[in-house]
């Protein structure tokens, strides 16, 4: 018997499936359409174990649904621009596009070592200047419909590397990058307007069933729906209306306070020729190192300055002091809020801080509260008070009254706000897709022509160690002509934020080496949208928002034909080592090549697959790893032990039924938990069984035909999950063509039915014996075999049978008196 030499076995079929092109989609194939598509990775130079996971569970949907008859298009590529690269040529003086074309020749060839079945003809690199022609092709077509514009912006500032920084780019007010202080910014740069789509983005989730619930919810707490009034308040030193969205006009009359953002445009004019002045410029200072999440973090304590300023309630009258405070951010809203302590907590615990008054407007029934025995706000629902002419009013039916009320006097006006900002799409960095705009004293922004694009990233260029965008300091990408004057005039400096590249990569896939288009219509029209999405839930907010709002921008434009660019998604967990995530930082990385290179990419793949259902973490173990190599070593002994069988005469019809039952069992199994659940885990488990009952009964006188059958159902089953040792398997049993164009096997109803069911006797409830009856034996049928049975007559004698019950096959209690 050969030894199961796994390095041998996956070079070999690694390099026949590369010369057969046996993953190459064809275009020409009558079967239905399956988009099979796991989210593309940023090109670090070497895979991790949550990747080997991610592109594990994208192959078995993948080889899986090609054998369920289906023309499957399953593509890879990179997600290639981005800040990491440029960090690496001010670090080791690397060009960003040779580090990043190292970095995905490398991690092709991991890909590859995993037995992935990529269609690899297909793949695409967003640094490809034929990739960004189309990005910025995407970004005129946004300009052209009004949707991309430009304005002025508080940003986190890096000074070092003089770039703008996400906030998850700010740890503890320093850049993650170089560690130097990061400060506000107000730059001018581009946006598209993502708001426009807001209600569709809320609306359309009802369109995806197919999605967790909790990505969907992400989504709806992100877009942050909410109906309101904005009330204008007055500035008493100038007479200018400070605009407010409230969700709680009922609580108008108990405002006592106004906030602003630190940011506001109007906090500098009204702290001018204050004693205030100094501090409020202080605090701003003191803001502007602060991110958004930090300032708005729970356990962030609230903290803020009188600018010495006042606003009239325009409902009560009212003379109420104004503030600036560390939780009003400027984007959110209208950078102001309305400070009512009685009725709002976090409102209650910068009064009680800072000394301001409370105010009761919302009683509870038959209560009255009092502001000085407050221990914490009002929120929930009661009566108003001190609220002029709606007093006696429900709360929740003054939310409304009031509102109308607001409207119908100017002061206010009933609107819906959203949490949802507009992309900011500029990055102050070379590594990106340029932004096609140049500027013209004469003619101002113009866009550059279509036949003028792709506006290439310059090679030569020279990176500064500060950070700052060599594209400012080369003169042959800065200087230009204008488009419509033929003037001089001067390109956008900024490039896009990589989120751009990813939000239509999926349709490039189609149609990857279209050079007059970014993709072919009919192409698109058959393949979208993707069947199955997989990927990380680190994701399911922006990467997926700003995919779904492209894909509706095109929609609208007529390039695009569904209003949703992923049908089913599937967030797999993450890969856990010692309870905590694998990181360079813990120390606790294991590297998929150590595995391979021990092991053998099968049983990587199976352990990654098997040790946990794909949407749960999955804790790392050396045992399970060693687990599942020996349970591929089992199925390699089985066929070549049982292999020079299948021609074997048949020998004993009992033993033969018993074999395709559980043959035919398994298929279902392992089929609904592919299909239904995505339960890869439990799909193994079942074909583990499988193997340990063949096991067992390969000494026994099975029939060539049913060990011939069982062998090779056995290896297609496991096929999507440890491609290359099945495919060893199955050429060893004489068979030419590739397990992977393979039909997946059927459920034979027949084979599966129990011969003989065995049946439970009881009288009045007690166990008096066992009887075992054919499967399709009747209740009735039941009956009389219990009744007869030579155990139960002696306890019938001079007993009246009161009734007979029966579960079906399983049992029948008799009662008698």
């Amino acid at each position: 018997m050969s030894h199961y030499d796994f390095k041998t076995v996956e070079l070999k079929w690694q390099k026949r499936w590369e010369e057969q092109k046996l993953y190459k989609v064809n275009e020409d194939d009558k079967k239905p359409k399956y988009y099979c598509l796991e989210m593309f990775p940023y090109p670090s130079g070497k895979l991790h174990m949550g990747h080997v996971r991610n592109y594990s569970i994208g192959d078995v949907v993948a080889r899986f649904k090609r054998m369920k008859g289906y023309n499957v298009l399953h593509p890879m590529g990179w997600d290639a621009f981005g800040l990491p690269a440029e960090n690496a040529a001010i670090k080791h003086g690397v060009h960003p596009a040779r580090w990043t074309w190292d970095n995905i020749a490398n991690m092709r060839k991991q890909l590859k070592q995993l037995g992935l079945s990529y269609d690899w003809d297909r793949e695409i690199a967003t640094c490809h200047p034929g990739y960004y022609k189309w990005t910025q092709w995407f970004f005129l077509k946004l300009y052209e419909m009004g949707l991309a514009y430009r304005k002025k912006s508080f940003v986190n500032w890096c000074p070092s590397c003089a770039t703008v920084l996400a906030n998850e780019q700010v740890v503890d007010g320093r850049c993650e990058r170089c560690g130097a202080e990061v400060g506000k910014k107000n730059l001018e740069q581009w946006f598209f307007k993502i708001t426009e789509y807001a209600d569709q983005l809320l609306e359309d989730l009802k369109k995806l069933p197919g999605w967790p619930e909790k990505v969907k919810v992400m989504q709806e707490n992100w877009i942050g729906r909410s109906e309101g009034v904005e009330v204008y308040f007055t500035a008493e030193k100038t007479g200018e209306k400070i605009p407010v969205f409230t969700t709680r006009p009922d609580t108008i009359f108990g405002v006592t306070y106004l906030v602003l953002a630190p940011e506001h445009p109007m906090v500098d004019k009204l702290a001018s020729g204050t004693p205030y002045e100094n501090e409020v410029r202080e605090f701003q200072k003191k803001m502007e190192k602060l991110n958004e999440i930090t300032r708005t973090s729970t356990e962030t304590e609230k903290e803020g300055v009188f600018i010495g300023a006042y606003a009239v309630n325009p409902v009560t009258n009212e003379r109420i002091p104004v503030w600036i405070a560390n939780y009003v951010l400027p984007d959110y809203g209208t950078g102001a809020v309305m400070g009512v302590p009685a009725h709002d907590q976090r409102d209650f615990e910068f009064a009680r801080k800072y000394g301001l008054p409370l105010k009761v407007v919302i009683n509870p029934l038959g209560e009255s509260l009092c502001p000085e025995n407050m221990t914490q706000a009002y929120v929930d629902e009661g009566i108003l008070v001190n609220s002029g002419m709606f007093d006696g009013m429900k709360n929740t039916d003054a939310i409304q009254a009031i509102g109308r009320y607001m409207e119908e006097k100017g002061i206010g006006k009933i609107r819906v706000n959203y949490k949802l900002r507009d992309w900011l799409i500029s990055r102050q960095r070379y590594w990106g897709a340029p932004i096609p705009i140049v500027y013209c004293d004469k003619c101002g922004i113009v866009p550059v022509p279509e036949d003028q694009l792709p506006v290439m990233l310059p090679d030569d260029v020279e990176f500064n160690p500060k950070g700052t965008s060599p594209l400012l300091e080369c003169e042959e990408f800065l200087n230009t002509t204008c488009p419509k004057c033929g003037g001089p005039a001067r390109r956008e400096t900024d490039t896009m934020d990589t989120f751009m590249c990813s939000s239509w990569y999926y349709y490039r896939y189609t149609d990857p080496r279209n050079e007059e288009k970014p993709f072919d219509r009919e192409k698109l029209e058959y393949w979208m949208p993707v069947d199955q999405y997989i990927g990380g839930v680190e994701h399911a907010i922006l990467h997926l928002m700003y995919s779904r709002f492209f894909n509706k921008v095109m929609r609208d434009a007529g390039l695009v034909y569904v209003d949703e660019p992923f049908a089913n998604l599937l967030t797999q967990g993450m890969v856990l080592k010692d309870g905590a995530k694998m990181s360079k930082s813990k120390g606790n990385i294991v590297s998929p090549e150590e595995i391979i290179e021990k092991y053998g990419a099968d049983t990587a793949r199976l352990f990654i697959l098997f040790a946990s259902p794909p949407e749960k973490d999955l804790e790392w173990s050396d045992q399970g790893v060693e687990g599942c190599h020996r349970f591929l070593q089992r199925v390699w002994r089985l066929v070549e032990e049982l292999g020079p069988r299948v021609k074997d005469p048949v020998a004993d019809e009992r033993l033969d039924r018993e074999v395709r039952r559980l043959v035919h069992k398994t298929i279902k199994k392992v089929t609904e938990d592919i299909e239904e659940r995505f339960n890869f885990n439990t799909a193994i488990s079942a074909i583990m069984e499988m193997v340990n009952a063949l096991n067992s009964r390969k000494e026994e006188s099975i029939s060539g035909p049913v060990i011939k059958e069982a062998l090779e159902n056995l290896l297609v089953m496991l096929a999507p999950f440890a491609p290359h040792i099945t495919e060893e398997l199955w050429e060893r049993l004489g068979n030419k063509q590739s397990i992977h164009l393979m039909p997946w096997p059927e459920v034979d109803e027949e084979a599966m039915a129990e011969e003989v069911v065995e049946v439970v006797i009881q009288v009045n409830g007690k166990v008096r014996g066992k009887l075992m009856l054919p499967a399709g034996v009747t209740e009735e049928e039941m009956k009389e075999a219990a009744l007869s049975h030579d155990r139960v007559l002696p306890l019938l004698e001079g007993k009246n049978v009161v009734k007979v019950v029966t579960v079906p096959k399983k049992l029948v209690n008799i009662v008698v008196k």
